[in-house]
């Protein structure tokens, strides 16, 4: 194929402007950036050039789409730029549906699919070329698969071109990361014109939004396009305009909505009515929304982010950040000069956030975790990431895999591989496969499509899942067309097709609800708080509770499906009960030690228990000792002050062995402190364990034993030779040493009396130190301090000898102090 059969007219575009130099890029490099604004034909005109390029030897273009409806329509939108039907040269893969040949060259695909392709063949031998679209949405699938095709371009393949384009992009990261160059088309956007509003309530947004739209459509010419955060206030939006705006056509536009609907709203009305699109962000990107020359942004989106913190995610609305607030204006400008209000002031623009989270940073990363595994990743920094996964989740998803026997022993079992065959989340694959019997399978996938959806019946109704159930094969029984269920029931077929079982409309047990949800969610199995009514203790350790007055609320155990956290207490959307009895293959014996503060006791139980649910404890006598030992350190690294003894002569060896590594940095010493003592604890403690009962037992550790265990005898003999704890003095008095740990002179306190007869300022560490002496009254009251004694002895000795002498007269103190007996007890005069 040529250029010269694409539609001519498509060469109008501004993207045309650097085909020419993308294709001299990619002859020569086989990584590229490429930035051009919305509209300006990057998803659609720019591929279709590349197909006949020479390095694509023959191979297919995959291009990647983060939303289906952005994928179908694109592909739509090049083959009829080729003026042919999807499915020959142009095709498309998104879920539940696949157009695609033995001719097609250009395979628009969801991301998520190009990661499967990865995985069937890791070299993807009959790809040239992977371009990233919209790559400035960081979706995690993203992320990953452009990781997963760095390393399959550096090792197996270097002759698969990587092509990433956005409308906006952090570019210098991702210039460094890649190491690339970035090619820019300027475009021919028209000029847009912001007007700003007051800052929107986001309690009263619909209101104000459809007041708002009605304002611009009397002041404005065209379509208008409308930014909502999510379905409920479209649906109020258009719920109030659709009574005052009869002569306009209104359609929402998100995520949920019937394909025929979504395109409803992308073409122009047949009946040439001017046209109000409510959207998600959905809108913000790919898709051409033929006609719209007014943008209304409410300045809200919705995401879901994962709390680490609880194992479970959180829908939010959040404010935009500034590089989607630019992009949603630009749809107002692709055909002609156009408008866009905002939802906010001046002042609040200038205070949003320039670019939005990477989702890889606030997900679940379970399913990427699975993802890598499969690979073969065992390190996950092993591979190049544009934003590292946070290793509290990584370590959260580890122990979902672990829980679900995905992998063991940092490997994917035999079990994992099924799991990653089934193309869902890992909790849903497991559920599926767990179910053994026809009944329980056919109810899995009625379970898995309802929790995958939105909630089909109100809040009101309670939280059990069985009533959707009930209500989905009460649906299906009536061949009721209602579109909440028909989205249900559609992924429900998907997953019947998945394990190849058939549709049951039949009765079945609430439980078995429970039982399957257990394998979904083994952490969030959930036994009744006794006295505390629809309050429930989860086997992740977190509480959760739902109303009092619901109909499961009497239930002792329950498995809970779909939950949120607020504050410190969980609340449950959606659970179905548990039989106990089906909970025995999931019940582990496991030995518990750990120290009781409020007891100030080392205790051990053997205890059965789900998850962190405790079944029954029983105490024992003989622990583990890798147990104990674990629980004695954990307590000494949480409280170590409290419970370990630093005492002086320990601070003092401290300060010593600091002063000496600073005196002698050549010398090979470690240097103890109370933090490294405490990180080494697992090194001394062993010989300790049989002694430590209780609380005080701790004290009897001597700590300088320990920090002197980790010497060598000639080490601590130098140690000790040259930096010693105490000095003798004339007097024959042992007389301790303060060291500083910043290695400063030491100081030696000491009575003026037990000098006598000394003239020189004692020094340790070969001479090389000098000792500051802080001279004492025979009542061990500070006189003077001095680092040179024989100064002291010829000048201030006289006038602190006549003040002494008044007050301590029976003390010796003779003329010449250097020639004097030192005197040990003080008193010399008979």
């Amino acid at each position: 194929m040529s250029e010269k059969e694409i539609d001519s007219t498509f060469f109008n575009l501004p993207v045309s402007e650097i085909i020419h130099e993308v294709k001299n890029e990619l002859s020569n490099a086989n990584t590229l950036i490429v930035s051009a604004p919305p509209g300006a034909g990057k998803s659609t005109l720019l591929p279709l050039t590349l197909i006949n390029e020479p390095w694509l030897n023959h191979k297919k273009i995959i291009l990647l789409e983060p939303r289906r409806l952005a994928a179908k329509s694109i592909a739509i939108r090049m083959a009829s730029m080729l003026k042919e039907d999807v499915g020959l040269t142009i095709g498309y893969r998104i879920r539940f549906e696949t157009r695609v040949s033995e001719k097609t060259k250009i395979e628009v695909v969801t991301e998520g699919i190009l990661t499967r392709m990865l995985q069937q063949d890791n070299s993807l031998e009959s790809v040239g070329l992977v371009i990233f679209d919209e790559f400035h949405e960081r979706s995690i699938h993203a992320d990953l698969a452009l990781a997963l095709c760095r390393e399959a371009q550096q090792i197996l393949r270097p002759d698969l071109r990587i092509l990433i384009m956005s409308a906006t992009l952090n570019l210098p990261k991702l210039k460094e990361l890649l190491n690339t160059k970035i090619i820019e088309s300027q475009g021919k956007l028209f000029p847009v014109e912001l007007i700003y509003k007051h800052d929107a309530d986001l309690h009263l947004l619909p209101e104000l939004t459809s007041e708002l739209i009605c304002e611009a459509i009397k002041k404005q010419d065209g379509d208008v396009l409308v930014f909502l955060p999510g379905e409920a206030e479209i649906k109020k939006c258009e719920e109030l305009l659709s009574n005052r705006l009869k002569d306009y056509s209104i359609h929402p536009l998100y995520g949920l909505l019937a394909t025929n609907e979504q395109y409803l709203a992308i073409v122009p009305n047949n009946k040439g009515k001017r046209k109000i699109v409510l959207a998600t962000s959905i809108a913000e990107t790919s898709l051409t929304i033929e006609g719209i020359k007014i943008v209304i942004d409410s300045g809200f989106t919705r995401r879901n982010v994962f709390d680490i913190k609880s194992g479970l995610s959180k829908l939010e609305t959040v404010k935009i950040t500034l590089d989607t607030a630019d992009q949603r204006a630009g749809r107002a400008g692709r055909l002609s000069e156009g408008v866009c209000y905002r939802m906010w002031t001046s002042a609040t623009h200038h205070r949003l956030l320039p670019h939005r989270t990477p989702e890889i940073e606030q997900s679940d990363l379970s399913a990427l975790l699975l993802e890598l595994y499969c690979w073969g990743v065992n390190t996950i920094t092993d591979l190049c990431w544009l934003s590292l996964p946070p290793k509290a989740a990584i370590d959260q998803a580890n122990e979902l895999l672990q829980q679900i026997e995905a992998i063991a022993e940092n490997k994917i079992t035999k079990h994992g591989k099924k799991i990653h065959e089934l193309n869902c989340h890992p909790r849903i694959a497991n559920m599926l496969l767990q179910a053994d019997t026809e009944e329980l399978k056919q109810l899995a996938t009625d379970v898995a499509a309802i929790i995958e959806e939105r909630d089909p019946l109100s809040r009101e109704s309670g939280v059990d899942l069985n009533l959707r159930i009930e209500a989905l094969r009460r649906n299906r029984s009536q061949n009721n067309s209602s579109y909440k269920f028909a989205r249900i029931e559609k992924n429900a077929s998907y997953y019947r097709n998945l394990i190849n079982t058939k549709l049951n409309n039949s009765s079945f047990d609430p439980c078995d609800t429970g039982l399957l949800l257990s394998f979904a969610y083994p952490e969030r199995i959930a036994s009744a708080k006794p006295g505390n009514n629809a309050q429930f203790m989860l086997a992740n350790g977190k509480m959760a509770m739902f109303s009092y007055t619901d109909e499961l609320a009497n239930e002792k155990w329950i498995c809970v499906a779909i939950m949120d956290m607020r504050d410190t207490m969980g609340k449950i959307f959606l659970a179905a009960p548990l039989r106990p009895i089906d909970l025995k293959s999931k019940v582990k014996e496991v030995q518990e030690v750990f120290w009781d503060n409020r007891k100030g006791e080392l205790v051990a139980t053997n205890n059965l228990k789900i998850g962190g649910l405790i079944i029954q404890s029983k105490p024992i006598s003989n622990p583990d000792k890798k147990l104990v030992k674990k629980a004695i350190c954990d307590i000494i690294k949480k409280d170590a002050d409290l419970v370990l003894n630093f005492d002086d002569q320990t601070n003092q060896l401290f300060n010593r062995l600091a002063s000496f590594k600073l005196w002698n940095p050549e010398v090979n010493l470690t240097v103890f402190n109370k933090t490294t003592l405490v990180e080494k604890v697992e090194n001394w403690i062993e010989i300790y364990l049989d002694r430590i009962k209780k609380t005080d037992d701790f004290k009897k550790i001597k700590l300088t034993d320990v920090i002197e265990s980790f010497m060598d005898w000639e080490t601590k003999n130098n140690f000790n030779s040259l930096v010693p704890d105490k000095i003798t003095v004339p007097s024959d008095s042992k007389i301790p040493i303060s060291y500083s740990e910043k290695g400063s002179n030491p100081i030696l306190s000491v009575r003026i009396q037990e000098l006598f007869g000394l003239s020189e300022t004692p020094k340790i560490n070969n001479g090389k130190i000098k000792l500051v002496i802080s001279l004492l009254s025979p009542g061990y009251k500070p006189v003077q301090v001095t680092s040179d004694l024989v100064s002291f002895w010829n000048n201030a000795y006289k006038d602190v000898k006549k003040e002494l002498q008044r007050r301590y007269p029976k003390h010796s103190w003779p003329d010449n102090p250097m020639d004097a007996k030192a005197v040990k007890k003080g008193n010399s005069i008979k």
